[in-house]
């Protein structure tokens, strides 16, 4: 049988379908980042597209009983068994089970979390705004990285959360464009009032708004996830790649 994958190369497993969107979105990030000439020095993936998972919010906050571990777990066994070096999971609310998930394979599973923080530091971030689902949020996993880092934090009033949630869930979920007045409004107060020197994409449904619209003093989870994806692997990253806030 013929080997699909150089064994000279590392391949990156995906778990995706959370939304399906940003899965092919993060395909794309890993493309156009990449430090390369030919097809064949691109990095080799495979991507599991589950839309099924059952909602990680909704599990979190005690509003389902469906957990999305299992699924989480199998995904991940099933792309080590694959040939996969590495995971990636294109959803920063599904890190809220990283230590489950992680524990149950041996390949490691790269942190968007961490590495959105660790690129923060990077940058000299003093204090960074949160815009991410509510079980995100109530789970933590950004403010302890953060802190982890050296690194102020702040999460949007309850007013600007429900906004941030009907961007990801009314809009971009949905397939419809995203209220750009208020993704305005939420940047502005946590820039503003709230003093942070840079916002965070932390759901990678809204790393399709810094796709299609500009947005000054936020740095995108997913591309921080991609870099840190490509960097690991071994390929070279483009130097437009090197700052993430732009």
């Amino acid at each position: 049988m013929t080997r699909l994958f150089s064994a000279r190369k590392k391949v990156l497993g995906i778990i995706g379908g959370m939304g399906p969107m940003a899965s092919a979105y993060f395909g794309r990030l890993l493309v156009e980042m990449a430090d390369v000439d030919t097809d064949q020095q691109h990095l080799p993936t495979i991507l599991l597209n589950i839309p099924e998972i059952p909602d990680r919010t909704a599990y979190i906050l005690g509003r389902s009983e469906k957990s999305p571990v299992p699924v989480l777990t199998a995904a991940a066994k099933t792309l080590e068994g694959l040939g996969a070096d590495f995971c990636a999971v294109t959803c920063v609310t599904s890190h809220c089970f990283y230590d489950e998930v992680q524990s149950a394979v041996s390949i490691p599973w790269i942190n968007i979390v961490r590495e959105t923080a660790a690129a923060l530091k990077a940058e000299g971030v003093r204090k960074a705004g949160i815009l991410a689902t509510d079980g995100t949020i109530e789970t933590g996993i950004f403010q302890k990285a953060l802190s982890d880092e050296g690194i102020l934090w702040a999460a949007p009033s309850e007013e600007n959360q429900a906004k941030v949630m009907h961007l990801i869930y009314q809009d971009i979920k949905a397939g419809r464009r995203p209220e750009m007045e208020l993704f305005g409004e939420v940047t502005r107060a946590m820039k503003e009032e709230l003093q942070c020197d840079a916002c965070i994409l932390g759901c990678t449904e809204l790393s399709l708004i810094k796709r299609d619209y500009e947005t000054p003093g936020c740095i995108d989870a997913m591309e921080a996830l991609a870099r840190a994806s490509l960097i690991r692997c071994g390929i070279p990253v483009r130097k437009e790649y090197r700052r993430l806030i732009r």
